[in-house]
């Protein structure tokens, strides 16, 4: 029997998301020119400042993930609810470019303790052999925060200063993440005793202790690669392709992308059901390779830079998944926390530093060579997931240990 998704839990983490992605990360390139104007600085610089933010988010992920196994992920996300409507007020208030930087730093500490890498854990101490699949349900809802926050935001910033958008913003998260994150909380104790004993019974990862450190460098080092194709591209997206030639039809097509990504998800949970997380991940690397290279070669054609966002949508929105999913069916529900803290931290490190390197090389070698190196990183992020698959598939076929390769999908 397929234990079931703890339904409620899902649909709250689900709402919590839009808000904890809208509010700390998808409203800020949407505000960002006004912070410049009113700190005196220039957008560059704003955008510098949220660059060494996620340096600093990505840096302190094991160590979040550490304290999400030891005090469990619904109380981080608890405390990270309070932290950021903290520093959303902080910044809101801050009188100077020092007090700014230090509340955009602490407002992406707080947001590895309120996103995925957090609600990810929180279903997997929750249901563990639930987990996968709800993290797909979780990915479809938490899908729709840019959609929703990026026209709030502009709508609200015709009519507000950024000041007091972050301050709606914090009551936000004082009012809806926090509650419910304490309610989720509160209730995995006596959830707990209705479970039966299959629901809550731990997962037995599919890579043996011998080679799990290898298999953690190659998953990391693939997750990290990807980061840097996806933040590399989105931060450049409509610029780029309006440098291209695409001109105002730049908005339209990076516009494609967001569609794209809601449904590789829903995709997904129509018929990838009993697809093994190693092959979702490969096949989510496989579509971003195959976007930046369609760009790069087909330049100026309209189909191709559709096909471009298209690809890249479908591949961002199966990556997500994969996050969660893969690592759970690798290396167990035991540690989790720690496991997806130590990935997070190579892949928002990688994605903190990529808009910078790519501009860098867009500007010295040109938009193209830019592309295919990009697509070469993210070829080499693809091999690495076939080659952590393949030392799975070897040892369920020589090592009595090993469970069935679809442990945590069934």
């Amino acid at each position: 029997m397929k234990p079931g998704i703890p339904v409620a839990i899902v649909a709250a983490l689900g709402l919590t998301q839009i808000v904890g992605y809208g509010t700390l990360y998808y409203s800020f390139s949407v505000l960002a020119p006004g912070m410049a104007r009113d700190l005196g600085l220039n957008v560059e610089q704003v955008f510098g400042v949220f660059s060494a933010s996620l340096l600093v988010g990505g840096l302190s992920a094991p160590f979040v993930g550490r304290w999400m196994d030891r005090v469990g992920a619904a109380t981080i996300m608890t405390i990270g609810s309070g932290i950021s409507a903290l520093a959303l007020m902080l910044c809101a208030w801050s009188p100077s470019i020092a007090v700014f930087a230090f509340a955009i730093v602490l407002l992406e500490v707080a947001s590895g303790m309120v996103q995925y890498q957090a609600a990810f854990a929180t279903l997997v101490e929750s249901r563990p052999k639930a987990a996968s699949r709800s993290i797909t349900y979780l990915t479809l809802i938490g899908g729709f925060a840019s959609t929703i926050f990026w026209p709030i935001a502009t709508s609200l910033n015709e009519h507000l200063t950024w000041r007091e958008i972050y301050t709606a913003y914090a009551a936000l998260n004082l009012l809806v993440c926090l509650p419910l994150h304490h309610w989720i909380m509160r209730s995995r104790r006596s959830e707990a005793a209705a479970f039966t004993r299959q629901d809550g019974e731990a997962i037995v990862g599919a890579l043996p202790p011998e080679v799990r450190r290898r298999g953690m460098f190659l998953v990391s080092l693939a997750f990290a690669l990807q980061g840097f194709a996806l933040s590399a591209i989105l931060t450049h997206m409509v610029p780029m392709l309006g440098s291209i030639g695409f001109g105002t039809a730049a908005v339209v097509i990076g516009s494609l992308f967001g569609p794209a990504q809601v449904l590789s998800r829903l995709i997904n949970m129509a018929c990838g059901k009993n697809l093994p997380p190693p092959m979702l991940a490969t096949l989510s690397a496989a579509l971003i390779v195959v976007a930046v290279v369609v760009l790069g070669v087909s330049g100026k054609w309209l189909p191709g830079a559709v096909v471009f966002a298209i690809c890249l949508g479908l591949g961002s929105g199966i990556n997500s998944i994969a996050q969660g999913a893969l690592p759970l069916w690798l290396f167990g529900s035991v540690g989790y926390g720690a496991i997806t803290g130590r990935m997070s931290a190579a892949r928002l490190v990688a994605g903190a530093l990529a808009p910078f390197i790519f501009s860098v090389l867009m500007e010295r070698l040109g938009i193209n060579v830019a592309l295919m190196a990009n697509g070469c990183l993210g070829a080499v992020g693809m091999a690495a997931f076939i080659a952590v698959a393949s030392a799975a598939k070897r040892t369920a076929t020589t090592t009595p240990w090993a469970p069935p390769p679809c442990t945590s999908n069934q």
